[in-house]
């Protein structure tokens, strides 16, 4: 199947700017800090941001926020990328990982099993649906906008699709970065459809958008990107001694030959850094968290160490409050 343009698309760097803050905040380990959104990377273009849930899953490492900005006036849903430790043998993976799984109600879409099942088949996806409901409770409709870093975009695409198609949210919108491939061109074309105002910024060799592979000449069963991306990346005057930061908006069909598959995908280090924000985790461990235990009153811990934290929106609390018990 050959993808199917769309060309109803505005780029705004303002608006990626303010994203991308959002999209390293959801790597904080510290709940009591992120939750009551006090965090180190929870001030300047945030700030005034009301977490309404936060979910970890621990079995599957998954990290994701729920939350209502003030401007953009809208709900913001984050998830977390790939933890700094692991991203080496993750990429490794990534390389060799086939189109696995039929996107359900799709024929010809296939996706990789593993990120459909990171927000469909874990705790993520209640827990996100449920709070995006009681947020709108509270706040009347608002648009909807779904961020993510590497694996947390290839995430939030999936979220996205599903708030679009099985939930009828009207008005949602995807920022991503550093999004490796998650499906064909079937697919591409389905979810290009649905959510034409999507963003995918890549960044200059980032290796990850460059995976799993695509291959030009198996275009019916090779990965496929979907757009629109937006390509970040350095580039040298005619006399080689002044250099730009340039920001491509590439082309509808989300393969775009000459923005970042005009490079080799090589690099981590610029996987790990968007529009001059860092995305390495804050912490050296595996999948871990810290808590106060006075936290748990506004949700739960299961067995398996999964959490899911929730409060009435329009209701701002505090360390201090948390800390007395209030």
């Amino acid at each position: 199947m050959e993808y199917e343009t769309n060309s109803s698309y505005v780029y705004n760097h303002t608006f990626a700017i303010v994203m991308v803050e959002y999209a390293s905040a959801v790597y904080i380990s510290d709940m009591t800090a992120l939750f009551t959104w006090t965090c180190s990377r929870c001030h300047g273009l945030t700030q005034g941001f009301e977490v309404v849930q936060l979910v970890v899953d621990v079995e599957s490492c998954l990290q994701s926020y729920v939350g209502v900005a003030k401007d953009p006036q809208a709900i913001i849903i984050a998830f977390r990328g790939t933890r700094g430790t692991s991203i080496q043998n993750w990429i490794e993976d990534l390389f060799w990982k086939q189109l696995d799984l039929d996107y359900p109600g799709m024929p010809g879409a296939k996706v990789h099993s593993g990120f459909y099942r990171a927000y469909h088949c874990t705790t993520i996806r209640p827990a996100i649906l449920n709070a995006v409901k009681k947020a709108k409770e509270a706040y009347g409709d608002l648009d909807i906008i779904v961020t993510g870093h590497s694996m947390g975009g290839a995430i939030a695409a999936f979220c996205a699709l599903d708030l679009i198609v099985n939930h009828n949210a009207p008005n949602v919108q995807v920022v991503t970065f550093g999004q490796p491939r998650i499906g064909n061109a079937a697919f591409a074309s389905y979810y290009g459809k649905h959510l034409p105002k999507t963003t995918r910024v890549t960044h200059g060799h980032d290796i990850v958008p460059h995976l799993p592979p695509y291959f030009s000449m198996l275009r019916r069963k090779t990965y496929h990107h979907f757009p629109r991306e937006v390509w970040l990346h350095d580039t040298t005057s005619k006399l080689k001694c002044l250099a730009y930061n340039y920001e491509t908006v590439c082309d509808d069909s989300g393969e775009d030959p000459d923005c970042s598959r005009s490079v080799v995908g090589n690099s981590i280090q610029d996987h790990l850094s968007y529009y001059g924000v860092e995305f390495p985790t804050d912490d050296p461990g595996t999948c871990w968290i810290v808590m106060d235990p006075l936290l748990v009153k506004y949700g739960s811990i299961d067995s398996e160490g999964n959490v899911v934290l929730l409060k009435n929106p329009a209701t701002p609390i505090t360390q201090a409050q948390i800390a007395v018990g209030k």
